[in-house]
């Protein structure tokens, strides 16, 4: 069931399956990183979404990003395409019976949420996602943005650079901007990965410098030297005219964020495509209400799924939801659920909702963190990360082949991308 296109969201704009509302990157795809792990493990289940992925990606150096239209036209007609799969747009306003995976993300209808809360009797928690802005290519001024990549590994992104002043001035409108009025900022728990450009800059003077804007690895090509701070562009869609302003997700009134954006060399004149905005993400109390394979104790056959359950990303979401199916299927032909060992990324993962702290339970996405440390020391970072992806896809591959789950090959799905 999907409710779009008869019921929409405040961020969704289309009907399609697979609409990204936020960022067109899924992360970086070496496996040394936490994420690259995570879509190995997932290219194994077949990922419908990496395959999709594939066919709609656009130059982002070694990270998987995509086209929004491209991918979502993707998802929807490969969907469609299923035989065993009706799709009915329509509201879900209460809790199915029988068989059920609810994925409904961040932007649960009202009716649903209310009919999840009678079920697991607890109210849940929820923090705000915040969504940056999309600039016209043609309206970057190339005299000073210019293309590289930190220490040259890719030139895939724009760089605005910016001098000492300029950061300081630039700070200094930040901290006075507008933000949307009607909620208790101070009091949102936002998710640490996904803040507010203006909360980042709150934190001091150079809290983004030393993170989204920090400078490291890049030349100004006008004074063969580092930049006090950047801001990277990130290309958006494959025809390279969309450009999003990385890092700088934002609950700033659209005037504000038109004043104090312009003021980023080579932006004075820039066409924003898309501002940014933030809207309200849900997301339950797993350890207190859901079983180690998500669901609730009470309806074994009811599993919850992606970022509703308080994992963090669009692959990260996608992956539990792989696992939810996964399960479902072999409940249905009575066999127990599994979930992967915690060596394994996916597993990580699947410990950390059903092990956190309930009373400081929050969102999370894939690192290293989550999985067993190694049982021998290996010295170095890149050494240690590589030992680490070497043994989780050794492991997921051997909980496959132990439970009877079928490897899937590298074939990528055949789908024409509109």
């Amino acid at each position: 069931m999907e409710m779009r296109p008869e019921r929409g969201t405040d961020a969704h704009q289309t009907a399609n399956l697979g609409e990204l509302v936020c960022t067109n990157s899924f992360k970086t795809e070496d496996t040394a990183n936490a994420h690259g792990q995570l879509k190995r493990e997932m290219r194994s289940l077949g990922s419908l979404l990496l395959r999709s992925a594939d066919v709609s990606r656009v130059a982002a150096g070694s990270a998987l990003a995509v086209d929004r239209a491209l991918f979502s036209n993707a998802m929807t007609e490969a969907v469609e395409a299923e035989s065993n799969i009706d799709v009915d747009r329509a509201e879900c306003a209460e809790m199915p019976e029988g068989p059920t995976i609810i994925a409904t993300g961040p932007l649960t209808s009202d009716s649903l949420s209310g009919a999840i809360q009678g079920l697991l009797g607890d109210d849940g928690l929820a923090f705000f996602d915040a969504i940056a802005p999309i600039v016209h290519r043609d309206s970057i001024d190339e005299s000073i943005v210019f293309a590289a990549g930190r220490f040259d590994e890719d030139s895939d992104y724009l760089n605005c650079p910016m001098s000492e002043p300029e950061y300081v001035a630039f700070i200094e409108a930040l901290n006075g901007g507008e933000s949307h009025p009607g909620h208790d900022w101070d009091a949102v728990p936002y998710f640490e990965g996904c803040l507010p450009v203006e909360v980042m800059g709150s934190r001091g003077l150079d809290t983004l410098r030393f993170g989204p804007m920090k400078p490291i690895g890049l030349t100004d090509p006008r004074t063969g030297e580092r930049p006090w701070a950047v801001v990277q562009l990130r290309r958006e869609d494959r025809a390279g005219q969309m450009w999003n302003m990385v890092g700088f997700q934002t609950r700033l009134r659209v005037g504000e964020q038109r004043r104090i954006f312009t003021m980023i060399p080579g932006l004075s004149d820039a066409e924003f495509l898309r501002w940014g905005s933030i809207h309200r993400n849900s997301y339950l109390n797993y350890p207190v209400c859901l079983s180690e394979y998500g669901s609730p104790r009470t309806r074994p056959d009811l599993l919850f799924a992606g970022q509703l359950t308080g994992v963090e990303g669009y692959t990260e979401s996608a992956a539990s939801g792989i696992l939810a199916g996964i399960n479902l299927a072999r409940l249905l032909n009575g066999e127990e659920p599994v979930v992967p060992p915690p060596t394994t990324m996916i597993g990580g993962l699947l410990r950390y909702l059903r092990d956190a702290k309930p009373g400081h339970f929050q969102p999370m996405n894939s690192n290293w963190g989550l999985v067993d440390p190694l049982e021998h020391r290996v010295k170095g970072k890149r050494l240690r990360r590589e030992a680490l992806a070497e043994r989780a896809q050794e492991h997921f591959l051997g909980w496959m082949t132990e439970h009877g789950i079928s490897l899937v090959g590298p074939e990528r799905v055949e789908v024409i991308a509109r």
